[in-house]
């Protein structure tokens, strides 16, 4: 695929008054995988190894910038229904991942954390995602959130069951119940809600990803294929969000 556009659709920089110059935290929808391996006549599992050479430019591009937080959306929670070999692949990459890839991340000062249902993976699987997460609990330059077999309805879902069993055991007052105690029942619990999502391939939508931790993150939608993205288009994407107004809703002064 050609160099991206510059692209970024209904979401184009405006001339409105300059946001915050850089996000706090940068939340990305990785995707197109499949289209560039398929253009360029290679099995899927080619795509989803070049893809995980554009997550290690992206936390590069981070730390470069002082985003404080990523968080990537790695294998959605319907990604199972995908064929068996094509998940039997992303799962063999991900152990490859976690094998190979969280020293390189804990000398780099980035701190791992996974959310999503990880327990599906198996035990196995559960333990080196633990370990990944123990190793890298001190580090502060980057907080990186990999999430797997998530779904941000189902965490809705399960927060919601959560301050109904507490309801009904008498620990809390339906009544009294407010946003901060619904987002504590979140995987992301005590992390800032994202500033900006990126999302790549030129779909424009959110495909269960944070959805209500984006509520009011600015989208930026890129035309460029996932295993394409590069510090340029990092840097497209933050000029966007800086040429931003964010007004949480309020009316403009």
């Amino acid at each position: 695929m050609s160099a991206p556009k510059a692209l970024l659709r209904a979401n184009e920089i405006s001339g409105s008054p300059a946001g915050e110059a850089v996000p706090r935290h940068v939340a990305v929808i990785m995707d197109g995988n499949g289209r560039w391996a398929a253009a360029r006549g290679l099995p899927r599992i080619a795509g989803h190894r070049a893809g995980a050479e554009a997550v290690r430019r992206t936390i590069r591009a981070c730390v470069d910038a002082g985003v404080e937080w990523l968080t990537i959306y790695a294998f959605s929670s319907e990604n199972w229904r995908r064929p068996a070999a094509e998940v039997a692949d992303l799962t063999g990459l991900l152990r490859h991942y976690l094998r190979h890839e969280v020293a390189e991340l804990d000398r780099g000062g980035v701190r791992v954390r996974f959310i999503g249902e990880r327990a599906r993976f198996g035990p196995s699987m559960t333990a080196e995602i633990e370990a990944a997460e123990l190793r890298t609990a001190s580090n502060a330059r980057l907080n990186l959130n990999i999430a797997l077999s998530y779904g941000a309805r189902d965490e809705i879902v399960a927060a919601a069951r959560a301050l109904a069993a507490d309801a009904a055991a008498g620990l809390i007052d339906p009544a009294a119940i407010a946003e901060a105690a619904f987002a504590n029942r979140l995987t992301t619990a005590g992390q800032p809600d994202p500033d900006l999502i990126i999302r790549t391939s030129g779909e424009q939508r959110l495909s269960n990803f944070l959805l209500w931790q984006s509520a009011y993150a600015e989208l930026v939608f890129l035309d460029v294929l996932w295993p394409d993205f590069d510090a340029a288009q990092f840097t497209l994407a933050l000029e966007a969000y800086a040429g931003r107004e964010r007004r949480f809703g309020a009316r403009p002064v």
